[in-house]
């Protein structure tokens, strides 16, 4: 039987990952794991070289020569095709194995291998009986390819290319599709993932642990082309991304069809990611997909499936109502990792330093009433207050002072334990609890994250952030899903305080409740849903049903879905009425998708009934993947050249690709102790930084151990103390409100106005209240010059009027005219909701 584990090098699919490397059979019975791992992932010396063909540090030939993706996208679904062009320019066979991120929620379809004029199809098979036919291949000198999805978490697969002869090419096809998040702005967000960090592997975790090994991003040898086709109903308005892009070209005088190219020279160092935006995006709409001709009928693949994308609108009356109750639980990432810099363009900026900026808004934005606390994770965890305490003045004073002061200083990204802790305080009468997650996703045991959220699904709303380049889709999306809660990404250029402010927004919606679907369809034809129930429904979102239609009908027929739910005591109801005609050009993209929603439904069926089920769980869960070709935790795409030709002769050498290493992580790397060895790091992830010349470790030196790990120690950038950049007026202002949402005339406030005390006392109206006066002048100030950030601080001024009112003050038209005078603003008094 083989083993495995796992080193770090590059994807073709994407550009960062991890090389899942065997031990090969002829390694003495003696040799322990760890050997075998530190003989695998020695640390790279020296700078790439132009020699022949490309090299790695070490001057071993990489087999990767280039990647080509094709993104296909129609309405909100990604059709994603990546080619992986391989070449042994060695004298020997080789094997290359890789390991890389996908999105958590796509359907892996298709898997070919190309060589020479042959092309070899795989097949999906249960997971150790394609293991098993893989090394059988391997072993007889044959050809074969093994595609399989990593058992602790669903958005890393790992790719083996077995036997490549000397001189020989081979040419990989992957194909996936995957249903697009709609974000706050009504964009459609598309991710390659581009970069796949380590893994964090708490201690008494299920599951091998990792081996990474890392080169800046600079030193990557193979070159990405990326290319994107949108097509939609309704006009393509545009596509951003956070990589340069050549310009958008429309194929049709209607504009709904387009396409766009990655600009030459992508540097690996951030996920691909596109925003595309439609006119009038958010409609409902119902797509019916025939079966496919050879499956049997009555089977999902045999039968119609229909897929129903539904947007709820909500009455203005009630949306803008805000609730004023809730227990709002913050849970704070503070492993070591969260002290790179957020993005390339900002290296002063740090992760965990948005975060605290980021805890500052919150905390001023929510309203008086509710209940609060704050909970902070690394190998540990902490929290401000025993319990969740009364949001006031005294509290919001206490958690502020201590959220200032955390750093990214609790090592390692142990996130169940505090959630486990959360879930076991009792939650409290009308205040329904709302989680906010901020992590930069560096887990290696994200599926039982994701079911303890699940199992305690009714008692909250999770809302998740995903901080940073290459943050686990699979965590960040399913911790929000299972929670009933909304996802963001932080990524690039992205500030993380508005993304997070909209997601408060959604958090203080009133919550819908009683939620059903109910169908009405001809006679003769039913359904069967294949989708979990919805359980969360926010103004703007989409909710996606997949159902097996069975039965016959005229083409002529139609169908409709209701769906019903009460808001704030009201009751309500949106509809959708459906062609049960099939559509001519989606060939079988409605069936994969949902077979991958029937899929992860089992999966997480078979994990919570932990076995009791004698396997019959796993067994259905093997059965659809065989049968849709869509992969599985349990399944894995096999493909075995069974050819004429001769024997593949000679022992395999395995080549590590290097894996590019974002400038923030290396930002982090560069104040690493020149060796280090982390407590339980057979537990642990490890993590092998290859540093260019101007960072030599020194001849013999291995940095062993996760970066999270590194930092625990104190060691990273602890020997200086970083100089604070000045405090910007903005957050200066807001961080002197008080709780109830008015200012205080003082020195702080004039400050952050730009002003001296005396030039903002003198102006005040004689009749006026203080703390009207500064209150109005924060207003004019916010509305005068951050306009561009209004999302950031609507909630608190919204708070700030608010008081006003109850204030009954007089003189507000004479505030707002004397404190625009002041201020060089022309602020009217009805913009500012008085």
């Amino acid at each position: 039987m083989t083993d495995f584990f796992l080193t770090v090098s590059i994807s073709a699919l994407s550009s960062c990952t991890l090389n899942l490397q065997t031990v090969s059979p002829h390694t003495p019975s003696n040799c322990s794991y760890t050997d075998c791992c530190r003989k695998h992932t020695s640390v790279l010396r020296g700078t790439m070289e132009n020699c022949c063909g490309l090299l790695t540090a070490q001057k071993e030939p990489v087999p990767l020569k280039s990647v080509v993706v094709e993104l296909e996208v129609r309405d909100h679904v990604a059709t994603v095709v990546s080619t992986l062009n391989y070449e042994n320019k060695e004298d020997k066979p080789i094997e290359a194995v890789f390991v890389f991120p996908l999105p958590g929620d796509a359907a892996v379809c298709h898997f070919s291998a190309t060589i020479g004029k042959t092309q070899i199809v795989a097949e999906v098979k249960e997971k150790q009986k394609a293991r098993d036919e893989y090394d059988d291949a391997l072993s007889s000198g044959q050809q074969a390819f093994l595609l399989e999805e990593s058992e602790q978490s669903p958005d890393i697969f790992s790719l083996s290319v077995g036997s490549l002869p000397p001189g020989e090419s081979a040419s990989i096809r992957l194909e996936y599709v995957t249903e697009l998040a709609v974000q706050a702005d009504d964009g459609l967000r598309f991710c390659l993932p581009a970069v796949l960090n380590p893994r964090y592997q708490p201690q008494g975790s299920e599951g091998p642990s990792v081996q990474v090994t890392s080169v800046p991003a600079s030193l990557v040898p193979y070159s990405l082309s990326f290319s994107a086709r949108v097509s939609s109903p309704r006009p393509v308005s545009k596509v951003e991304s956070n990589c340069p892009l050549d310009p958008l070209q429309y194929l049709n005088t209607e504009q709904t069809q387009a396409t766009v190219k990655l600009a030459a020279g992508h540097k690996f160092d951030r996920d691909v990611e596109l925003l595309i935006y439609y006119k009038d995006a958010h409609q409902p709409s119902a797509v019916v997909e025939a079966g496919q001709t050879s499956a049997k009928p009555g089977t999902l693949m045999g039968d119609p499936v229909v897929m129903l994308s539904l947007y709820p609108e909500f009455p203005q009356a009630v949306m803008s109502s805000l609730t004023s109750c809730g227990e709002f639980v913050f849970l704070l990432d503070r492993s070591g990792s969260m002290d790179c810099p957020i993005n390339n363009s900002k290296q002063q900026e740090t992760r965990i330093g948005s975060a605290r900026d980021t805890l500052l808004l919150l905390l001023k934005s929510l309203p008086m009433g509710c209940y609060f606390n704050i909970y902070s994770f690394g190998s540990s965890y902490e929290h401000i207050f025993p319990e969740s305490v009364e949001y006031s003045q005294k509290t919001m004073e206490e958690a502020l002072k201590k959220v200032e002061k955390m750093e990214a200083d609790l090592g390692g990204t142990e996130i169940l334990e505090p959630l486990k802790h959360i879930y076991s305080q009792p939650c409290i009468q009308n205040q329904p609890r709302q989680l906010f997650v901020f992590t930069d996703g560096e887990v290696g045991n994200t599926k039982e994250v994701i079911d303890l959220v699940k199992n305690n699904s009714g008692s909250h709303r999770c809302f998740s952030f995903g901080i940073g380049e290459g943050a686990s889709s699979a965590l960040i999306n399913g911790l929000a899903k299972e929670g009933g809660g909304h996802a963001q990404f932080i990524t690039g250029t992205d500030r993380m305080q508005p993304k997070v402010m909209q997601s408060l927004r959604f958090a203080l919606q009133p919550a819908v409740v009683d939620i059903s679907v109910t169908w009405d369809l001809p006679k003769g034809v039913s359904v069967t849903v294949l989708s979990p129930p919805i359980t969360a429904v926010f103004q703007g979102q989409r909710s996606l049903i997949y159902g097996q239609l069975t039965g016959q009908s005229s083409e002529a027929a139609e169908g409709c879905v209701t769906v019903k739910y009460s808001l704030a005591g009201h009751p309500s109801q949106n509809q959708l009425h459906f062609s049960l005609k099939p559509a001519e050009d989606t060939g079988l993209t409605v069936h994969r998708l949902a077979a991958r929603t029937l899929i992860r439904s089992l999966e997480m069926e078979d994990r919570e009934s932990r076995g009791e089920q004698d396997g019959g769980v796993k067994k259905k869960v093997v059965e659809l993947s065989v049968r849709s070709g869509v992969s599985s935790a349990f399944t894995a795409f096999i493909a075995v050249n069974k050819g004429d030709g001769e024997a593949i002769q000679g022992p395999l050498v395995r080549r590590n690709v290097p894996a590019p290493m974002p400038m923030m992580m290396m930002a982090c790397c560069r104040s690493m102790p020149q060796r280090m060895y982390c407590s339980g790091a057979a537990n642990a992830m490890v993590m092998n930084y290859d540093p260019p010349a101007f960072m030599d470790c020194g001849e013999d030196d291995d940095v062993y151990g996760d970066v999270d790990d590194l930092c625990e120690s104190g060691s990273m950038g602890a020997s200086t103390e970083p100089q604070q950049p000045p405090r910007d007026p903005f957050l200066q202002l807001i961080s002197v409100q008080k709780a109830s949402g008015c200012w205080v005339l003082d020195p702080a406030l004039a400050a952050a106005l730009g002003k001296t005390s005396e030039e903002v006392e003198s102006p005040k109206p004689a009749s006026v209240n203080q703390e009207v006066w500064a209150t109005i002048l924060a207003l004019i100030w916010l509305h005068g010059f951050k306009m561009d950030a209004r999302e950031e601080w609507e909630l608190l001024a919204m708070k700030a009027v608010s008081w006003l009112r109850a204030q009954n003050a007089a003189c507000v038209a004479e505030c707002v005219e004397a404190g625009n005078a002041l201020l060089g603003c022309k602020v009217q008094k009805e913009a500012l909701g008085l």
